[in-house]
């Protein structure tokens, strides 16, 4: 079970229509990395991502499995996808899915987005445990991103991609059933040397805010909204004017789990508009 919560949480921190540009040519970036992930030192899997970023849209899919020790008590996997716009500074959902299986249970939560709001949830088979949860109102539904699309921060024109603009946010989460606040702060500069990436990279802490649809008695929100042990790392995508996670560190009521990349390239192509 606590393998299962962890892995939400993993989408969770380690988530509108495409705008037209003007330009008559523009260029499509492919981001592909590879994190390890570990748990308390020991490795327990990996997540694979592959971002699409044409001007103005992007899609990007997500996957997780997990290996050794941990592939055998807990038997789970994920996958997850989310695709929108990138518009005026803003990252704008239109659909994502995710679909998480154990060895007894296989479940896929679908959601519609426009300009920011919630149209349709689809959660199939729907959860058992709803009660004694905050409820969701329409209000909690807009202006937020899914846990996919959180994962790709927009900074503004004329603001340096490394530094206090790049993490100083809070990021609006809604997953289909619970929603929370991710808030970053700028807390310093690294530079890392890395397969497919060696640079700079923005060193932010980590806040966890639930605001509905979680249970007043969960021990995990409680721990999770008092927890100071979370930091991410932001490299630059100069392109796409985006930062995107390089590494992630979260204390868990188990221990510390790392996601760090082990790869993480960006390739592009030109592309006629």
């Amino acid at each position: 079970m606590a393998v299962r919560s962890m892995k939400r949480k993993m989408f969770a921190v380690l988530t509108a229509g495409a705008s037209a540009l003007c330009a008559t040519h523009a260029t499509a970036e492919t981001l592909r990395a590879t994190y390890a992930l570990s748990l308390m030192g020991l490795t327990i899997g990996n997540a694979y991502a592959a971002a699409n970023l044409d001007p103005g849209a992007y899609k990007i899919d997500l996957s997780v499995k997990l290996t050794g020790l941990a592939a055998m008590v807990a038997k789970t996997r994920g996958a997850a996808t989310a695709s929108g716009a990138i518009a005026n500074a803003s990252v704008l959902p239109v659909g994502y899915a995710n679909t998480t299986a154990n060895a007894s249970e296989t479940r896929t939560v679908r959601m519609g987005l426009n300009a920011g709001a919630v149209r349709a949830v689809d959660i199939s088979p729907p959860f058992l445990d709803m009660d004694g949860r905050v409820p969701v109102t329409d209000a909690h539904k807009s202006a937020v991103v899914d846990p996919v699309s959180a994962l790709i921060m927009t900074v503004p024109n004329g603001q340096p991609l490394v530094g206090p603009s790049a993490c100083n946010r809070t990021i609006p989460v809604y997953d289909g059933l619970v929603r929370f606040n991710v808030t970053l702060a700028y807390a310093g500069t690294k530079t890392v040397q890395g397969k497919g990436y060696s640079g700079p990279v923005s060193v932010c802490t980590a806040r966890y805010t639930p605001v509905a649809g979680y249970k007043l008695d969960s021990k995990s929100t409680k721990f999770m909204a008092d927890n100071r042990n979370m930091e991410v790392w932001l490299a630059p995508i100069e392109s796409a004017r985006i930062v995107a996670p390089y590494y992630i560190s979260i204390g868990t009521m188990t221990g510390t789990l790392v996601i760090k990349a082990a790869e993480f390239s960006l390739s592009g192509q030109s592309a006629q508009r």
